[in-house]
């Protein structure tokens, strides 16, 4: 980073005001692909430069103080790009939890995952559990990583169980609410997002967190993922506090 990069960084993170942080700050991570494309590189290229961001990113949310961070990885949608570049992303997935499990752990961050992880090759999914386990006592910054994500079979795992436990008694019909199927998401016991930042020029949400958004913020941005920086993230939360969240009311 320049020095005049480096001064924009610090002028953008000093006019944030710390009391109103975003408490989860949700990113689709979008635009690998068609970074690389520019530079007349190969996919894998462009998901390999979104690692580095990746690092960037959630050193800066834990250096700001937000309490959890979800990063939208892997989707289910995405099991149908080729088999080439699924397991470049598995293989990326591996080398990064190996590489920065440490790091993280240092830096009190706890590792969650949520997503369908029965699907993942067994390496990855041996990687990620014990990811899970080291850090599960971390206190610090909670990162979410998406794997195997998708909104709609979220909604629809929690149903299946939902009914399971009415059929077995353990619920009762009449005391479901939405606070009480918020327990049965992935995202049980942690706020909804406050913020949603997607780069890449995207204006979709892609089956990311559909139940959790109802009234997140959403910051869209025309950069692609690996030239997303820190200086970016602080605009996005910085921007989220200039506006008026009402939630329906007035």
């Amino acid at each position: 980073m320049n020095l005049k990069n480096k001064k924009n960084e610090h002028k953008i993170r000093n006019d944030i005001d710390m009391n109103n942080l975003p408490k989860h700050i949700a990113i689709i991570m979008d635009g690998n692909g068609r970074w690389a494309k520019k530079r007349f590189m190969h996919r894998s290229a462009g998901h390999k430069a979104g690692v580095e961001t990746v690092k960037e990113i959630v050193k800066a949310a834990g250096d700001i103080g937000i309490e959890y961070l979800t990063l939208y990885a892997f989707s289910t949608e995405n099991w149908y790009r080729p088999k080439e570049e699924v397991d470049f992303l598995m293989k990326l997935l591996v080398d990064y939890l190996r590489k920065e499990l440490n790091v993280l752990h240092e830096n009190n961050v706890r590792i969650n995952v949520i997503g369908n992880l029965d699907k993942l090759p067994e390496i990855p999914r041996q990687e990620v559990y014990k990811a899970i386990e080291k850090t599960k006592g971390n206190t610090k910054l909670k990162l979410n990583i998406a794997l195997n994500y998708g909104g709609r079979s979220e909604i629809i795992t929690a149903v299946k169980e939902c009914i399971n436990d009415v059929k077995n008694n353990i619920i009762d019909i009449h005391s479901i609410d939405e606070e009480l199927f918020k327990k049965y998401l992935y995202t049980k016991d942690q706020p909804d997002p406050d913020l949603l930042i997607r780069p890449g020029g995207e204006y979709r949400v892609s089956n990311f967190l559909l139940y959790q958004m109802a009234y997140t913020e959403f910051w869209f941005s025309d950069i692609y993922w690996p030239d997303f920086k820190r200086e970016d993230f602080f605009k996005a939360i910085l921007d989220y506090q200039k506006r008026e969240r009402r939630f329906g009311g007035i």
